[in-house]
């Protein structure tokens, strides 16, 4: 037997790096309005070719055009942007507020606010997310929930109901269906699958959303909720946020090169969609046919969305050490808030006037906010939950050994804990 050449591994490389343009033919666009739309009771195999294209509704020139525009009212769409506005207004004074020592930590979906805010308006009461930390846009879409609130969980303060117990960004909001965020990557994806099959089981209407970053589909649970969502068709859709970047890592890493990650919903026998996820149309459109799907005992949906990190992984992160300082402005998809404003204009539901007056009042609620917030304390002032808190929510009955320590902690300076 001849031998050939000595065998190799390929390593994935990204297509740019600092000092370099990045070339981003790799993302495979479709035009907007070219790919066509199936039925909603459509077999999971007939929307193969759909895994591979791109569903996109806004053309250049702000126009919703193909089979995938959704009939939506412009006010609803007005909420839409001013959503998106909200976070993006929220996530830029978190940043000065990390900066400023107030909170440890903070994590921006800068770019990516069409997809979180445009699925929270499919969504029902009831309805029940297991987001990652990067989809605060599924609360602050809500009228419901107030920017003081979720402050003081970011501040660990007094107010925080979670009592400090959580890393900053990690919220946990039961009445608004938002399971509390997990730092272990992948886990929200089978809890979803879970919650989705115990709904089933009850005979309930209420269908899961659970969501992951591209990275994270390398871990098991990814690949074990598929099969569990695709074995008992569970009601529920699984978002995989393609942003092309983890903290440091680019997406072919994960395996996003030579296919797609919505090709991965497919092998597993789930209906599958990439969509631009810039275009909020496009994720008000698939977010309304995949949650149909699964309110019709369709079974799941996988949803790829296509975007872009625009800004730094995290409060810990420099992302100009690995990739070109200004490669989101050549993102092809561009910025979903224009995008959708631009559109808005054109059909006479916004102008530039309302947008900049928008802007400027948002800024002055998200500041407002702030300060409400600080009155009940703040990372710099050291005013955050008591530690006597910790031993509370644990157990029915306290064990002896922890009464022992609850009062060791009161004997150096806290407050007497009541028996």
């Amino acid at each position: 037997m001849s031998h050939g050449a000595s065998l190799r591994l390929h390593v994935p490389e990204p297509t740019g790096r600092p000092g370099h343009e990045t070339d981003f033919s790799y993302l495979h666009l479709s035009r907007a309005g070219e790919v066509r739309k199936p039925p909603i009771d459509a077999s999971p195999a007939d929307t193969s070719d759909l895994a591979y294209t791109l569903v996109r509704v806004l053309d250049d020139e702000g126009r919703a055009v193909g089979p995938w525009a959704p009939d939506a009212d412009p006010e609803l769409l007005r909420r839409g942007l001013r959503a998106m506005m909200k976070t993006r207004a929220f996530d830029a004074r978190m940043l000065i507020a990390q900066r400023q020592k107030k909170i440890s930590f903070y994590i921006q979906c800068l770019g990516e606010e069409a997809i979180a805010t445009g699925h929270a308006l499919v969504l029902q009461q009831g309805d029940m997310c297991f987001p990652t930390y990067r989809q605060q846009g599924l609360l602050l879409a809500r009228d419901d929930v107030t920017l003081v609130e979720l402050i003081c969980e970011l501040m660990s303060n007094e107010r925080d109901p979670l009592k400090g117990r959580q890393l900053p960004v990690c919220y946990s909001m039961k009445r608004a269906g938002f399971f509390s965020i997990s730092g272990n990557l992948a886990t929200q994806f089978i809890q979803a699958v879970g919650w989705g099959m115990a709904s089933a089981i009850k005979g309930d209407t209420r269908i899961a959303s659970g969501w992951i970053g591209d990275g994270a589909t390398a871990e098991s649970d990814f690949h074990t909720a598929l099969t569990f969502a695709h074995v008992y068709r569970a009601p529920v859709i699984l978002n995989v946020v393609n942003n092309q970047w983890a903290i440091s890592t680019f997406q072919a890493i994960a395996g996003g090169e030579a296919t797609t990650f919505a090709a991965r919903g497919v092998g597993c026998g789930i209906a599958s969609l990439r969509v631009d996820g810039n275009d909020f149309l496009a994720v008000l459109a698939a977010s309304r046919w995949a949650a149909e799907r699964a309110r019709s005992n369709l079974g799941p949906t996988l949803i790829e969305w296509v975007t872009y990190r625009a800004g730094a992984h995290s409060t810990s992160d420099d992302p100009s050490r690995y990739r070109p300082a200004d490669d989101w402005a050549h993102f092809p998809l561009g910025d979903p808030i224009p995008r959708l404003a631009q559109h808005l204009t054109a059909i006479g539901a916004w102008s530039p006037q309302e947008h900049d007056q928008t802007q400027a009042d948002l800024q002055a609620q998200v500041n407002a906010a702030v300060k409400e917030a600080e009155r009940f304390g703040s990372m710099a002032d050291g005013h955050v939950a008591d530690a006597a808190t910790l031993f509370e929510d644990v157990y029915k009955d306290v064990p002896e050994h922890l009464k022992r320590q609850r009062e060791q902690l009161s004997s150096e300076g806290r407050q007497p804990w009541p028996r």
